[in-house]
Formats: C-alpha cells, structure tokens, sequence
C-alpha cells in the first residue's frame, strides 16, 4: 500500500536526518510519496513567513507529516513554528515515549514509560502582555474541553497499548481553580476505566520521582507546560533528546516530529544523529499501519548500536551520520535474508 506523507526537513541538522530517515524507510519497503515542503528559519527568509499556508494544506490533505528540528528565536523574532502548527492544526495530544535502547549505559536501565501533553492552551496559548513598564502578565488557560479530551486520550491509549497505570501531574495544591479543573477532569475520566489504575502526584515530586525511582510511571499526564519540562526531564534518563521519539496527534492529522534542536553548529557536517527522528517514523509506520517494516527498522536499530556498536559521536562512537544510516539499512538486509 502507497501512502503520501508531508515532510518537513527543518532548519540546521534537518535535512541530514530527515534523508537519513527517507533512505531508512524506503530501504524497509515502504511506499512512500513524500510531499516536502519548507518551514521554520529558512521559510522566513524566502517567502516572508516562518510556516506557509502551503504547508498546513499538505498536512490537511495527508493527514501525516514527518517533521525535522525548526529553530524558534529566544525572546525576539518569529513566534515558534511548533506551537502554531499544533494550534493550527488542533493536535492537541503531544506523545513521548521514554524507553532505553540497549547497548547505551543510563542510570536506569529497564525504563518505559510515555508522557502524554496537552498541547493546545495553559500558559503556552501565548496571551501576554505589559500590565506597566516592568510588568509583563502571562495568562494561562485551562479548559474542561481540552483537559477532558486529553485524558481521554491518555487512558484510551493506556488500554490500546495494553498500559497498567495513569498519572495526572499538577500543581492543584496551589493553582486550585485551574490545575484543580485539569485534575477533576481526570478524575471524571478515570472512571470510565476501571481496569486501569488511576493516580496523581504534584509536578514538583514528580520530577523528583523520576530520577530516583522513574520505573513507578507508566503513563504520565500532564497539561501543556509541565509536559514541556517533564518529557525533556524524562528523555535525560534514558539518554537524551538525541534518541526519543515525538508525535503531535490530532483528530484531522498528526505530526511527527524530532523533539531536539537544529544543532546549527554541526550542520553540514555529517555528525547528526539520526536516530530521534528515525524512532520518531518507526512511530509513524505504526500509525500508517506498517508495524511490519517498524519492527524490522527497530530491530535493525537496535541491534547495529548494541552489537555492531556503531553510533555517532554524541552516543560516544566515531560514525558519521551516513555511516551509521548505512549500517542500519545493512543490517536490515542481513536480517530480510
């Protein structure tokens, strides 16, 4: 079956990755029309706006993207592609799977769990604005609507994925009327399910919870902002923004997309490590219902960091980002043999 999905190379390191990606994918089998467009940095500066209207429409007609690393300015410039496109698009859950890959030493080394984000209000809805010089007011927006549909989301893949536990993270002890909503939707929720257990921890000893025991979470629920701070905490235990995977799931689409940086300083260079965003389309075929060529892409993955022990520099080996994109597609032969 042929499917058509947008992608979306990014700034910096994007368009190593995502060819690494591309090459990997295809060399699995799967028929892809890919449908490339550009966003971020470089679109501002051709076309006068940092994600055109053209991209939006491709992922409307696709219903699938596949998205590098975009830069967002710090403080001045252009509002962040990333938040927009989830804005736009309403792909209000935002999924992170944190698990270890064999042959990297972590602290912690049987860990599995998946942070669910809302990703379309709380302080994140960007309504800012100078109460007087020297005060700036940050609203931040909870609603029944959005905590509800995220919690659902979360249990419904909890008992699709076969998934024990459900952890809502909040703050409700001090933000009572908003973080108190969130949590009293989940709660609503949580009831529907009774063969999964339901909990929730303040975000502060959650975050402590996670680098002295993380193995007690199983999914962890979270509004927009915590999410951000979490799934990043979480990625650090299992090795870094480098290896995990991200997807940004809506009703109408959904984006997937590498969850680290552009690395401008190595871009070019071919040192980028691939493999976020190559766990990232192994999530993708999932989806598109290619669990054939992801488990084959996967295994390959796994086994040429953990046997071959060839990886990119920053996972402490010598490869370049072709030789290690090679390597895979390789193993991938030896294993189809």
């Amino acid at each position: 079956m042929s499917h058509k999905v947008t992608l979306i190379p990014g700034d910096g390191i994007g368009s190593e990755i995502t060819a690494a990606v591309v090459r990997i994918i295809e060399a699995a089998g799967v028929e892809i029309e890919w449908e490339s467009y550009i966003a971020g940095a470089e679109a501002l500066s051709r076309f006068g706006d940092p994600l055109p209207e053209s991209v939006l429409d491709s992922i409307r007609r696709n219903k699938v993207a596949l998205k590098g690393p975009l830069t967002t300015p710090v403080g001045t410039g252009f509002a962040s592609v990333n938040v927009r496109l989830r804005k736009t698009l309403d792909l209000y859950a935002n999924l992170r799977p944190v698990r270890n890959l064999p042959g990297l030493v972590t602290p912690f080394g049987d860990l599995d769990l998946i942070v669910v984000r809302e990703n379309t209000e709380d302080l994140y809805s960007g309504l800012e604005h100078i109460v007087v010089p020297g005060v700036v007011e940050s609203i931040k927006i909870i609603t029944e609507k959005a905590s509800t549909r995220i919690a659902r989301f979360a249990f419904d893949y909890a008992r699709r994925e076969g998934r024990k536990k459900v952890t809502a993270v909040h703050k409700a002890n001090i933000m009572k009327l908003s973080d108190g909503l969130f949590l009293d939707c989940f709660r609503k929720v949580a009831a529907e399910y009774p063969e999964i257990e339901a909990d929730d921890k303040i975000v502060d000893n959650t975050c402590m919870q996670l680098v002295m025991k993380p193995q007690q979470f199983d999914i962890l629920l979270l509004e927009n902002l915590y999410g951000d701070i979490v799934s990043d905490l979480a990625a650090g235990l299992v090795g870094g923004l480098g290896i995990c995977p991200g997807a940004n799931i809506g009703e109408l689409g959904s984006v997937f997309e590498a969850v680290h940086g552009s690395a401008p300083d190595i871009a070019g260079k071919n040192l980028a490590n691939p493999t976020a965003l190559l766990q990232t389309g192994v999530m993708m075929l999932r989806h598109l219902g290619e669990r054939s060529a992801a488990d084959l892409i996967s295994r390959a993955m796994i086994y040429t960091l953990s046997e071959k022990k060839i990886r990119t520099r920053d996972l402490g080996g010598t490869a370049s980002t072709t030789e290690y994109t090679e390597a895979i597609v390789g193993t991938m032969k030896e294993m189809s043999v």
